[in-house]
């Protein structure tokens, strides 16, 4: 099969690897029809290489066809359409049975000190081949995979991969009360579904901020008020104050995480990372401060007094300095973590079988064929021809 692989930093690529095989009696076989590149691959495109080996595949927001079960399998059978969450997860845990799939105790990456495992995410989180791909091997057939119906584009149903339990999460976890205000940091993937979320759950006053113009002007033509961060970096929080009674939001959202513009000894940390063996500079990541905190800081900055702080932005240090006497003088509550995908899809699927109020029939910005993978990598890095969301079609020619 066709699938993307890692080579190096900044260099995927697509080649003809073996097609998975069922291994378990549990395992399907699914062959996909569409799979998204999140901003959370532009970690493993920029920055977590030492984690990586050639050839590993990448990918987790996968959806398609079942090709092949497992003899054990009977909650799908071939031909139905299922959408993979990007947690590897058993279902049937004590942590899976509490909502914290991205826990799952049959699959946490020990050996890392990690949680659950992912689709084709790094040795962190068990070098599980992922689903930019033609097709992908997934256990626990008979409670992972996320059956839907047959009938609408797979863009109805693709984000419940990771764009919209991560999201849903996020709103979650930022509790705005009733009446109350958020600012999302970011408006990427994630960060724009956040604003739709928290708008599709009553909150009015919802801010979002971002330095890239076509970014900008989408989340406002959905009604969200926005702030450039380009032209307001040194008053930021000045600013936000003065859309929110002069108090700050009760609520922001880190929609942006480790790569953060703005953030000088983040990035001489990850271009010093980049320069070492992959044999030092793993340890050296996972024990020293490599995150470029500017977003993270800001959100700190932002909130109001008493007010909660939403992580959904992926962060890798293990020794990046936070600002405890501003966080404990604040009062703020932090929430943060992996989606926990089945724990918010009771939630999320009745919008998409709906009148999609959530907008994801037009979400992506760019749909391309699996073989312009290496082309979209380093045209979404860029933030170039404003490039939100692309989707990968195994199977379709390039125009």
């Amino acid at each position: 099969m066709r699938a993307l692989t890692w080579h190096g930093k900044r260099d995927v690529r697509v080649d003809t690897v073996p097609d998975p095989a069922i291994r378990q009696p549990t395992d399907v076989i699914v062959r996909i029809t569409s799979t998204g590149i999140c901003g959370s691959d532009l970690h493993l495109y920029e920055v977590l290489g030492p984690f990586l080996d050639e050839g590993d595949i990448l990918g987790h927001e996968p959806m398609g066809v079942v090709e092949e079960v497992g003899s054990e399998v009977t909650a799908v059978r071939p031909g139905d359409r299922v959408v993979v969450p990007f947690n590897v997860s058993c279902g049937t845990c004590h942590m899976c049975s509490d909502g914290l799939h991205s826990q799952c105790e049959t699959t946490q990456v020990r050996e890392q000190g990690s949680g659950a495992a992912l689709f084709g995410y790094t040795k962190l989180y068990g070098q599980v081949p992922g689903g930019q791909a033609e097709f992908l091997r997934v256990p626990f057939g008979n409670t992972l995979p996320i059956k839907v119906p047959d009938g609408p584009a797979d863009d109805r149903f693709v984000y419940l991969s990771d764009v919209l339990p991560t999201a849903w999460q996020a709103v979650e976890y930022a509790a705005v009360p009733s009446g109350g205000s958020l600012a999302v940091l970011g408006l990427g993937p994630i960060g724009d579904m956040c604003t739709r979320v928290a708008r599709h759950r009553g909150v009015e006053n919802v801010i979002g901020i971002d330095l890239v113009p076509e970014r900008l002007e989408r989340a406002r033509a959905n009604g969200i008020t926005t702030v450039d961060l380009s032209a307001h970096s040194r008053d930021l929080t000045d600013v936000v104050r003065g859309l929110t009674g002069g108090r700050g939001p009760d609520a922001v959202i880190d929609a942006v995480g480790m790569e953060a513009h703005g953030s000088p000894g983040g990035k001489l940390a990850h271009t010093l990372a980049g320069l070492l063996p992959d044999s030092v500079a793993a340890p050296f990541m996972k024990t020293a401060g490599v995150d470029r905190m500017a977003a993270l800081n800001s959100a700190f900055d932002l909130v109001r007094r008493g007010g909660t702080v939403s992580l959904a932005g992926v962060y890798g240090g293990t020794a990046d300095p936070l600002p405890m006497l501003q966080i404990f003088d604040k009062q703020l509550q932090l929430r943060m973590g992996q989606a926990n995908v089945h724990r918010w899809v009771p939630d999320i699927l009745p919008l998409l079988v709906d009148d999609d109020p959530l907008g994801v029939d037009g979400f992506a910005t760019h749909r391309l064929p699996l073989e312009s993978g290496p082309q979209a990598y380093a045209q979404f890095q860029r933030k170039h021809d404003g490039m939100v969301k692309v989707l990968l079609q195994p199977g379709a020619v390039a125009a």
